[in-house]
């Protein structure tokens, strides 16, 4: 199964494409604000409003051979745990191996920003090449679940 962290997911259509070409069931969770999809391999969920819902509904699903997109680096770190497969929206996988470091990063950053109230801007914009990396990660994350 695929589960998708929707709320801000730039790759939505992308996971339908891929995961109807290999015929896996996707859920696509959010807490409302999206148009349900006509495909049959895919379930629409809407969770109630409040903070961390969509992820707390995702943690307590994905298991060893689910695939999970997420940019939210904490329900990542569940995800891992709980044996499943993570890829953020540009492609990069997180794994047993990284997500310590990367939920490190996350925590060092979110210091910084409230050191300097002054900051502004964001990340870098959502780009072609982070489509396209993402497109082969998943393909390959996919054809690895598969093989499980």
């Amino acid at each position: 199964m695929i589960y998708v962290d929707a709320d801000a997911c730039p790759v939505k259509a992308e996971v339908e494409k891929v995961g109807t070409r290999h015929g896996v069931q996707m859920f696509i969770v959010s807490n409302g604000g999206l148009r349900p999809s006509q495909n049959p391999l895919v379930d629409t969920v809407i969770v109630p409003d409040g903070p961390d819902v969509a992820d707390m509904w995702i943690a307590d699903r994905a298991k060893a051979g689910d695939i999970v997109i997420t940019g939210d680096i904490p329900l990542a770190a569940k995800c891992v745990e709980a044996g499943a497969r993570v890829l953020k929206h540009n492609g990069e996988a997180l794994t047993a191996a990284n997500i310590g470091n990367v939920l490190a990063t996350r925590d060092l950053m979110a210091d910084i920003r409230a050191a300097d109230p002054f900051r502004t801007g964001g990340g870098r914009a959502f780009s072609k090449a982070d489509r396209s990396r993402f497109l082969d990660a998943l393909e390959r994350e996919l054809r690895a679940a598969k093989r499980l």
